[in-house]
């Protein structure tokens, strides 16, 4: 199963980072960049949402029913032409405020500060990043025959995953370093490089992406 790294060079990927950059008006370097950050962010809460029944519910429901993979049939067209359709955008800020809830500033204000792009900008990105993300998500469940809290973890961590064990145990670490529940806490803290545990997000981001 294809991790992020293959994700972002993917020609999906570059279809997701040219769109974004085109709505947006960022260029695409700053637009990878963001997103490169962004998605183990995203995929890493989803994980942790997962591991409750309750959040492997609400996520199972909206893959089976909403977000089954057919987004990425028509990716060209809903990312073309410099204007995201608007039903993909109120969908991503739906997303994101049920995967981060009262700690998305914290995650937009972060990236803003880690690219130099302004939070609206970034806001803007991880809306059109969300619906996608969970696109690829549904389709490898559906591809997959997943049914169960297990089954959706185990690609939620496969797509994390395709580096060293010992960086998969570091995004383990970092998604809740200070074992209080809240990921995003220690998202800002590793990614400014405020917090000195070893690696940090950033050094752990290098690692993913090969940078």
């Amino acid at each position: 199963m294809s991790g992020l790294l293959d994700l972002l060079n993917s020609d999906l990927g570059k279809k997701l980072i040219s769109g974004a950059s085109a709505e947006t008006g960022a260029s695409e370097s700053k637009t990878a960049d963001v997103l490169s950050m962004a998605l183990p962010v995203l995929l890493g809460a989803m994980k942790k949402n997962a591991s409750t029944q309750e959040g492997a519910s609400g996520l199972m429901g909206a893959l089976s029913k909403k977000h089954d993979g057919s987004i990425l049939d028509n990716l060209g067209s809903i990312l073309g032409c410099g204007s995201v359709d608007q039903e993909v955008m109120q969908d991503g800020a739906g997303i994101l405020g049920h995967v981060l809830g009262g700690k998305q500033p914290v995650v937009e204000n972060t990236l803003s500060q880690k690219t130099g792009l302004d939070a609206g900008t970034v806001a803007q990105i991880l809306k059109i990043a969300a619906p996608v993300l969970l696109g690829i998500i549904g389709k490898q469940t559906k591809q997959n025959n997943v049914n169960d809290s297990d089954g959706l973890t185990g690609i939620l961590g496969s797509m994390l995953g395709g580096q060293p064990r010992e960086n998969q145990s570091l995004i383990e670490k970092l998604i809740d370093a200070d074992g209080d529940g809240s990921v995003l806490d220690d998202v800002a803290d590793m990614v400014l490089g405020s917090n000195k545990k070893k690696g940090g997000l950033g050094g752990m981001l290098g690692g993913l992406f090969g940078k």
